[in-house]
């Protein structure tokens, strides 16, 4: 995926592994965010770790999404809470799922520009990336909860009065 041949949405799905990969590193190390957001930005964005070839982030959408996340983290937390089988806390998720659907939450709530069901799919790719297990079927589980809670209307169904917005 060269710069002359990225497609936006290819752009996008990187920015979201960057956002997950700086999210999951924001809670491991409680670094500030800006020189996380600018490490990547300045020192991660460009060639693929792994294939060395050239990679294309939406670096805009990348920092909405991580400053996003970090800014209504407490209000997206209780919105994932909402959404998880009785009997489970977001503190007993792994941290890269808590990451992930932090992330997807934050898009579902503030991205409206983006559809519900590419939001659903980008995100159990990516988990689909980290985890070979049951995982991404939670990952669908729970943003697909959220999304028609949140996104009600692009399912044909009736808002709740309740719900978060930013």
């Amino acid at each position: 995926m060269t710069a002359e041949n990225t497609t936006p949405h290819q752009a996008r799905s990187a920015a979201r592994l960057a956002a997950l990969q700086a999210l999951y590193q924001l809670e491991m190390t409680g670094n500030a965010p800006e020189d996380v957001i600018d490490e990547f930005i300045q020192h991660r964005f460009g060639l693929d770790a792994e294939t060395g070839k050239e990679i294309v982030h939406d670096e805009v959408f990348f920092s909405d999404v991580v400053h996003g996340v970090l800014k209504h983290q407490v209000e997206i937390d209780r919105g994932i809470a909402k959404s998880l089988a009785s009997g489970w806390t977001l503190t007993r998720i792994d941290s890269i799922l808590r990451a992930l659907l932090r992330a997807g939450c934050y898009e579902l709530v503030a991205r409206r520009d983006v559809p519900a069901k590419v939001v659903i799919d980008e995100y159990v790719e990516l988990a689909r990336d980290f985890f070979e297990g049951d995982e991404p079927g939670f990952v669908n589980a729970v943003l697909d909860k959220l999304a028609h809670r949140k996104r009600s209307i692009e399912f044909g169904e009736t808002p709740p009065d309740d719900e978060l917005q930013f």
